[in-house]
């Protein structure tokens, strides 16, 4: 079994067909149990944010891994296989570690050195696990990369700025006021559309700006009025309104930011013009959703500026750490990523030894049982010290290989003596591995809570 990474991102498509990608999370547990159902995976996560999808796989062959994954996120998107290809990346094995460490790192992020990603790989692990779709190894894996993502942070300096792309946009939008005579946002009020985590983010960066009234409109109010009691106890003015209050606070906001879930927009180009129109004002929109939140079109509108993830987009990695900064994180992920897969070799090269060595002691017990049987009446102490003298031999015969499995474990290339033991002794490794304690965390469960069977030729 090997980790594979298929993804689409910021790096690799336009905003247009990471819309057509993005996976909604209310859809979220339905693709992992798609993914899971395909003979090829054993588990699987998938990480989807505001500018990448990811599946992070275990498969046990690399063609069959790949071309499950990507036929599942070009039915999901719509997109035809061939279209949609073009801007895919794969990686495998180690490099597919890397790729999660760097990710998690910030470091191939839209800007680089972000934090966010941390909270957004937790949440996909959290769905992953409560989906049922996640096992020991990918929980291992990004627990580690979690682990790294906070090291890069704490020894390095990639994050001193506290840089994402909700800061980002925000000092885009406070530039945009500030050029429109508003340099000190007095009397400016700031509309924020959504009340999730990235709601919170917004919300956080508004009071340091010093936004002195924020309006927070979402689908159910509950969620929203936490972060009105946040801004309250920090003197902030704010209130709540439902999603049917927007066109009444868009006549008189300066600054609008969405950050919904939601698979359609949810601010219309008539919506924002018939604003426009009663106020006679200049406003800035900032879409941090997606799919959009707002029609493309509204930046067409005159005195309404739109920053939008594609706007972002166009200048990645702005404001970002110094190179050294930079160099030192991805150096640190280099190490971190070559450490775990020689800690994940060895471990196989260890459950190769064990079934390596449970053969030899069957074999042994096998010739005993056999000598039981053709002399039943052989003295006891005769028959002790044969079986005393076939174990001493059959532990000098693996004395020597099973010291070289274990050196040749640190080489890039060990992986394939321990298959070539495996396939000469004909030996079940997972026999082994239940033996160490490597078996799945959770048995996957479907939707209604039952569990889910692989074919039965798995």
């Amino acid at each position: 079994m090997s980790l594979l990474v298929v993804g689409v991102s910021h790096r690799s498509a336009p905003i247009a067909v990471l819309e057509r990608a993005a996976v909604p999370v209310a859809d979220t547990a339905r693709v992992l149990g798609e993914l899971l159902s395909r003979e090829p995976i054993a588990e699987v996560l998938l990480l989807t944010t505001c500018n990448r999808i990811e599946i992070y796989a275990l498969v046990n062959s690399f063609h069959g891994g790949l071309a499950e994954a990507t036929n599942i996120l070009a039915q999901h998107s719509g997109a035809a296989l061939a279209q949609l290809s073009k801007y895919l990346y794969v990686h495998y094995e180690g490099a597919a570690v890397e790729h999660l460490f760097s990710v998690a790192a910030g470091l191939d992020s839209m800007v680089v050195g972000e934090s966010q990603i941390l909270g957004q790989l937790r949440t996909a692990y959290s769905i992953a696990r409560q989906a049922g779709t996640v096992g020991r190894t990918l929980h291992e894996v990004v627990q580690q990369a979690l682990r790294v993502g906070k090291r890069v942070r704490t020894e390095t300096a990639i994050d001193a700025a506290g840089v994402s792309v909700v800061s980002e946009a925000l000092a885009d939008a406070t530039a945009v006021l500030r050029a429109t005579g508003r340099a000190d946002l007095t009397g400016c009020r700031a509309l924020v559309i959504g009340a999730g985590t990235m709601a919170g983010l917004v919300a956080a960066h508004l009071r340091r700006i010093g936004m002195p009234e924020i309006v927070f409109a979402n689908r159910t109010l509950v969620a929203a009025q936490r972060l009105v009691a946040t801004c309250l106890a920090h003197n902030i003015f704010a209130r709540t309104v439902g999603l049917d209050g927007i066109d009444g606070v868009l006549a008189t906001a300066d600054m609008v930011i969405c950050c919904t879930a939601a698979a359609e927009a949810v601010l219309s180009t008539e919506q924002i013009s018939s604003s426009q129109n009663r106020r006679q004002r200049p406003l800035v929109i900032c879409d941090l959703g997606l799919p959009r939140n707002v029609e493309p079109t509204v930046g067409e509108l005159p005195d309404v500026t739109l920053l939008d993830l594609a706007a972002l987009g166009g200048c990645p990695g702005r404001r970002p750490a110094g190179s050294g900064a930079i160099s030192a994180a991805q150096h640190l992920v280099r190490q971190e990523a070559n450490k775990y897969v020689l800690a994940q070799r060895a471990g196989d090269v260890v459950s190769t030894v064990v079934a390596l060595r449970r053969r030899a002691t069957e074999v042994v017990d096998a010739e005993l049982l056999r000598l039981d049987g053709r002399l039943p009446d052989l003295d006891a102490a005769v028959r002790n010290e044969v079986a005393r003298t076939l174990r001493r031999v059959v532990d000098k015969l693996m004395h020597v290989p099973t010291v070289r499995i274990k050196q040749f474990a640190e080489r890039d290339d060990g992986g394939v003596y321990a298959d070539a033991l495996r396939e000469l002794f004909q030996l079940n490794p997972q026999t082994a591995a239940v033996i160490t304690q490597c078996a799945p965390l959770t048995r996957p469960q479907s939707d209604d809570g039952q569990a889910l069977r692989k074919p039965a030729n798995v």
